[in-house]
């Protein structure tokens, strides 16, 4: 079953730049995974402006080879002294609806 994951980063004053050119990497290597449908960085527009990511994996196994990537851990050290808070992660399964 497909798995979609929207993650919300908000960073420390000042550190814009610093976790666009992490996140590049991450974003860049994941789109080369097997199980990757769909990896994206958003930005919202409004409020905290806080950074989005947007992710569709194939299925629970896809997500938790990302999570073991190499470029995925690197990615998480390097926001860790960037981000402002924990990020907010939402985990979410399809709902078929169609008639």
């Amino acid at each position: 079953m497909a798995v979609k994951i929207v993650a919300f980063v908000t960073v420390k004053p000042g550190q814009d730049d610093a976790f666009v050119a992490a996140a590049r990497t991450c974003v860049t290597a994941s789109r080369k995974e097997a199980g990757v449908l769909h990896y994206d960085l958003w930005r919202e527009t409004e409020g905290d402006r806080r950074f989005v990511f947007n992710e569709l994996y194939v299925d629970d196994a896809a997500v938790q080879q990302h999570m073991a990537s190499d470029h995925f851990k690197a990615f998480g050290m390097a926001a860790r002294d960037i981000a402002a808070a924990r990020p907010e992660i939402v985990v979410t399964h399809p709902v078929d609806v169609a008639d």
